[in-house]
């Protein structure tokens, strides 16, 4: 792994859970706020809006039912990482 890629920051859509944030990454609010991101090698980020933590995720979204789609959608004749394919 290069420098550059060791500086990466990673997130990582979970099947029916959280966002997973690996790498060092520096989380703020709309007023520029710094929260204080748990230790350690990644954290994880609220996605069914309902943790009592927000915006850190509490494993709330195991109780209520939440489905959303994780996958990413392709156009027709994109390819995986092909940028076209990004919004």
């Amino acid at each position: 792994m290069t420098e550059d890629e060791s500086a990466l920051v990673t997130i990582l859509v979970r099947r029916n859970g959280p966002y997973r944030v690996y790498g060092p990454a520096k989380l703020v609010d709309q007023d520029g706020n710094e929260f204080d991101v748990p230790p350690g090698d990644w954290f994880v980020l609220c996605r069914c809006g309902e943790s009592e933590n927000k915006p850190f995720c509490d494993s709330t979204h195991k109780h209520i039912d939440f489905t959303p789609e994780t996958c990413v959608r392709l156009e027709a004749g994109s390819s995986p990482g092909d940028s076209s394919s990004r919004a």
